[in-house]
């Protein structure tokens, strides 16, 4: 077994990566939710999200050029605080919390695929997961062409809908929007802001990426980019197309967006959400695998994960692992059990790897790719004002 990971990723293929890990099945709820918050302003909700995240997005673009390792948040902490225990933990965290989404989405695409073909959910379940187990050990460059086809589905669904809600007789609210609710609006960007979870996992590619301390922040700040564009276009589709009290109040709010705009069957948006949720599953077992890896690298009672098999290039051992109990998980447990796991848990880790990227700064100042000093601590902030609203049941 080789040790070492097959470079075979460019930035295109990197940005399509992060943006599908971003984009997921959550919008096509978290639109209802966050429009029941901010109200016709929902849209503005999404792109101030997208700027709360820019500087914790920022931050991992400078570590990593810095710290260019499969690790990730790992590597980040064991450097930056010169705390290997807590690096080993975060580690672990990160794997576990990527297996935890991984299971949810699959066990929500799941039930979205079995409302529309008639087979047996566990049946299904198994077999998606196995399907996408074996891409993510055939190869790095396989899992992400894959996903990359994925998130363009994903997309043209998107766009469809956005076309709908164009169609449609713009709402009372959006002919005549009231004033901006400052309440509502800061709510609904904290929600929001959980649609853009995802753009860490492109840091942990690090060492099967082409040029990393290049094609790394760009495909990070793309990504982020490109993915806050889509959110705030699909937003305006909604509130222009259906009231607010209607979106807050169902789980399929683009369904009644499309049905409003077209007045078709909005069920082919169920299995859209079957590729979306295909390219969530993908994207959490080949980055929660590279951090297993990458955490092999720095604990020796962990040292077997790190080995990638010498002819696909990838970590079989650890991509298996995460795939068992992907499937496991998913077939034992309820969505919101495994779904309200995660966040709480990656704000924290956002707030350590930005205090480890200011303790870094002021030790070594030079590196491939720079970013203010103001940028981490604003980071740190941010996270620990979404943590604190999320432990007080705000979020």
């Amino acid at each position: 077994m080789a040790e070492a990971l097959k470079r075979r990723i460019g930035p295109w293929l990197l940005t399509a990566y992060g943006v599908g890990v971003m984009v997921g099945a959550g919008i096509y709820v978290l639109t209802g939710a966050v429009a029941g918050a901010a109200g016709v302003w929902a849209p503005v909700a999404f792109l101030l999200a997208g700027l709360i995240a820019l500087p914790s997005a920022l931050s991992y673009a400078e570590l990593s050029t810095r710290i260019p390792e499969a690790a990730g948040e790992a590597a980040y902490i064991a450097q930056g605080l010169r705390l290997h225990w807590l690096s080993v933990v975060v580690g672990l965290a990160i794997v576990a919390a990527g297996t935890i989404s991984a299971a949810a989405v699959l066990r929500g695409g799941t039930g979205y695929l079995v409302s529309v073909v008639p087979v047996p959910f566990a049946v299904a379940l198994v077999a998606m997961g196995a399907a996408l187990v074996a891409v993510a050990v055939l190869g790095v460059l396989e899992s992400l062409a894959l996903a990359a086809v994925f998130t363009v589905v994903e997309l043209i669904g998107l766009a469809l809908v956005v076309y709908a809600g164009w169609q449609a007789a713009p709402v009372a609210d959006w002919s005549a929007p009231p004033p901006v609710p400052a309440t509502g609006l800061a709510l609904g960007a904290l929600l929001a802001f959980f649609a853009f979870i995802g753009f860490e996992d492109i840091v942990n590619m690090a060492e099967e990426v082409s040029d990393p301390a290049r094609t790394l922040p760009r495909a990070i700040i793309g990504a982020l980019v490109l993915t806050s564009l889509v959110y705030g276009l699909v937003a305006i589709a909604a509130v222009r197309a259906v009231p607010v009290a209607d979106l807050a109040a169902t789980e399929r709010p683009l369904a009644l967006v499309w049905a409003r705009g077209t007045g078709g069957d909005p069920a082919f948006l169920s299995l859209i959400a079957v590729f979306a949720a295909l390219n969530g599953v993908l994207a959490q077992i080949v980055m929660a695998a590279r951090v297993l890896f990458g955490v092999g690298r720095r604990e020796p009672a962990l040292a077997t994960f790190h080995h990638a098999h010498p002819r696909f290039g990838t970590p079989v051992l650890a991509t298996v692992l995460v795939g068992a109990v992907v499937i496991a998980g998913a077939l034992v447990l309820p969505v919101a059990v495994l779904a309200g796991a995660t966040s709480g848990l990656l704000l924290a880790v956002f707030a350590l790897v930005n205090l480890s990227l200011i303790r870094l700064k002021r030790r070594e100042e030079r590196a491939p790719f720079r970013v203010p000093m103001a940028v981490p601590w604003l980071g740190l902030v941010t996270a620990l004002g979404a943590l604190a609203l999320s432990l007080a049941g705000l979020a």
